[in-house]
């Protein structure tokens, strides 16, 4: 009775998986008639076509008997490109990389961007880091606005092994409303971008430059190099005051600025940050705006020669003194930005 119980079972479960393989094997064929339907020539089997066929392999065993379209190697070639897909997107579900800025950073740089308009991202990401943000200089110009004056060219360095003992010296000529022409001096400590001295005349003299000297180095200040070109206003009265304070003077080669890298450079961030954005009235008016600028340029302005530091240096507020504030400088030519709790 037992055995034939068991016959019987076996007899009903063959005769249903006959039903289902010819259930399944319908269903291809007929897939397969509706491929041939579809278009006319050479059949296309479309991205459905190619999951139905995956997922008759996974199902059916013999899936390749009904197969007449296209080879079952071809089938197995989709799944295993399907494999390769969906891995490949599990694997690209997590993104890497640097953390996303937020937006207040970015209004940041863009307020800072927009206020300081001759700043590039070196000077910007220098600012940022003296308020404790820790970004990257290629994030900050990525998020600065594109239609900006582009940032001035960099420039290589005067080298010299006693640059702690070094400082330059140059004039540079200002117009004035009423068509003058006034002489600013210069005189510029190589080590930490410190400008010592200046001072402004309509006629100068080699007396007069001699006398500017003497006013810089107080006492024993006086450096051990001064570097200058071979202009004619450095005269005997000029040579004999620095020899005076045992200076020994080097000079440039002829119509060789590059050798003077240190204050042409300076000359130039005078010019570009302050100068070129004022008319100058006369004497007084012209201290008056480098008396500011140099206060703005030696308290508060970042150099990248210095490590993106000021020549006077800048203590880095981190973010727990509390939010940024703008603080005006060279009156709205520049700002400077601190922390400072509400």
């Amino acid at each position: 009775m037992i055995e034939a119980i068991r016959w019987l079972g076996i007899v009903i479960v063959a005769a249903l998986r006959e039903r289902r393989d010819l259930a399944l094997e319908n269903l291809a064929l007929r897939q397969q008639l509706g491929v041939l339907k579809r278009r006319k020539g050479v059949p296309r089997l479309s991205g459905k076509d190619r999951v139905f066929w995956v997922a008759l392999a996974r199902l059916w065993a013999p899936w390749r008997r009904a197969l007449h379209l296209v080879n079952a190697d071809t089938v197995v070639g989709w799944q295993r490109k399907g494999f390769r897909i969906y891995w490949a997107r599990v694997s690209q579900r997590k993104r890497g990389g640097r953390p996303p800025a937020s937006s207040e950073l970015r209004a940041l740089i863009q307020r800072m961007a927009v206020a300081n308009p001759y700043w590039g991202a070196p000077r910007l990401h220098g600012e940022l880091l003296k308020l404790g943000i820790a970004i990257s200089e290629r994030t900050v110009s990525r998020f600065m606005p594109k239609n900006r004056k582009p940032p001035s060219q960099t420039w290589r360095a005067f080298l010299n092994n006693h640059v702690q003992d070094l400082v330059s010296v140059d004039f540079f000529t200002v117009p004035t409303v009423s068509f003058r022409v006034l002489f600013v001096l210069v005189v510029l400590a190589h080590h930490r971008r410190r400008i010592v001295h200046f001072n402004v005349t309509e006629q100068p003299t080699a007396g007069w430059t001699g006398q500017q000297m003497v006013e810089a180095f107080p006492e024993d200040q006086a450096p051990r190099y001064l570097l200058r070109d071979r202009d004619k206003i450095y005269g005997y009265d000029f040579r004999e005051r620095v020899q005076s304070l045992s200076i020994e003077e080097v000079l440039s080669a002829p119509a060789s600025p590059w050798q003077r890298a240190y204050v042409e450079r300076l000359i130039g961030s005078i010019r570009r940050d302050c100068l070129d954005h004022v008319v100058v009235l006369g004497e007084g008016h012209l201290r008056k705006i480098l008396k500011s600028y140099l206060d703005y340029y030696h308290r508060s302005r970042t150099h990248l020669a210095l490590g993106k530091d000021a020549p006077e240096p800048r203590m880095v507020q981190p973010p727990e003194l509390g939010g940024v504030v703008e603080l005006t400088k060279v009156g709205g030519l520049h700002h400077r930005y601190e922390r400072r709790a509400a």
